[in-house]
């Protein structure tokens, strides 16, 4: 494996990771596939990790956030412009600085699969493109409504299994991606990896064909189930990690054992190339900083004597003489 992962102290005071030149840049493509005040919880799905991933570094500008963004100022929220993952109210995962990048009913499964394969229309603003190469780590999250082998878009339309697996396929052929984490917090989530036949691809699900995905804890206050199980557990576990964290992707796909989640956790794994155990979280999660170490560097002398300086023989300067206001009636006799 041509992957290198080490730590590295800069001037003795920051702490940051390097790579190898395969994998360079993380992105996140975050999808909310529901709409309708009974859905809140999938909004606080998708905001809760939209705010952990900003927070551990990847920048908005390589997030895609595909929400119907309904729910902040739904009529029904008595707390208007907020979104809540906990009865308690600890979090605003809607916070002041949320970019949405496709909205309301550009939420569709051909907007979806376009922007995963890159065949978007000309003009469209790069805030709805994911710009990825050979190098980025994806990680896609999806949660909604689904079913065996199929994903529900805002109740009028669908993607299957297949078509999610030709869409990574599409991007694999046209060099879009490194190594892929697929989430999936639906019921009967693991359907919807199955099919998956591109390399490099890690897919967990919040439930395996014929199971349910269970909803957390209900709000009083709005009198709807507020977040998922497997997303409320996840979060838990995000929420104790910060952009030097060893933690690995293999304890991240612990965080929802069945006596939590009810439902059963389903994990793909034969598509990586790695160990999860061996993967840091922030690989899909977080920021990534390449560092080159230059192990012989060349010392250059900050001030120069003038009489070191070789001077340049000056070139002779050429001028062209043109003479002002010509007569030109007097040119052409």
């Amino acid at each position: 494996m041509n992957y290198i992962h080490c730590f590295v102290y800069l001037f003795g005071l920051t702490l940051v990771q390097c790579f190898s030149r395969n994998h360079t840049n993380n992105w996140a493509v975050l999808v909310d596939t529901s709409r309708f005040w009974f859905n809140y919880r999938h909004v606080a799905n998708v905001l809760s990790i939209y705010r952990s991933v900003k927070r551990l570094g990847i920048p908005d500008s390589q997030i895609v956030l595909m929400i119907a963004d309904d729910m902040a100022c739904n009529p029904r929220n008595p707390r208007p412009a907020t979104v809540f993952n906990n009865a308690d109210q600890h979090i605003n995962v809607y916070g002041d600085d949320v970019e949405v990048d496709y909205r309301g009913y550009e939420v569709t499964v051909e907007n979806f699969v376009r922007l995963l394969t890159g065949r978007l229309h000309p003009g469209t603003p790069r805030s709805k493109q994911l710009l990825t190469d050979e190098g980025s780590n994806v990680l896609i999250y999806l949660t909604g409504h689904g079913g065996d082998g199929f994903l529900k878009f805002q109740d009028s339309e669908e993607i299957t299994s297949q078509e999610m697996a030709d869409a990574l396929q599409q991007m694999w052929q046209k060099q879009r991606y490194n190594e892929i984490f697929f989430m999936i917090d639906t019921c009967q989530a693991a359907s919807m990896y199955e099919r998956f036949y591109s390399p490099n691809i890690l897919a967990v699900g919040s439930s395996l064909v014929g199971e349910d995905s269970l909803s957390h804890h209900v709000d009083p206050a709005i009198g709807v189930y507020i977040i998922d199980r497997y997303t409320y557990y996840a979060l838990y576990f995000l929420e104790n990690v910060n952009p030097q964290s060893n933690r690995t992707l293999g304890e991240f796909l612990k965080v929802c054992p069945k006596s939590v989640c009810i439902s059963t956790v389903g994990v793909r794994r034969d598509l990586f190339r790695r160990n999860p155990d061996k993967v840091p979280i922030t690989d899909f999660f977080g920021s990534i900083r390449p560092v080159e170490i230059i192990e012989e560097l060349p010392i250059v002398p900050a001030f120069t004597k003038l009489e070191m300086v070789p001077k340049q023989p000056q070139k002779p300067k050429k001028y062209v003489y043109v003479e002002p206001l010509v007569n030109f009636n007097k040119m052409n006799k």
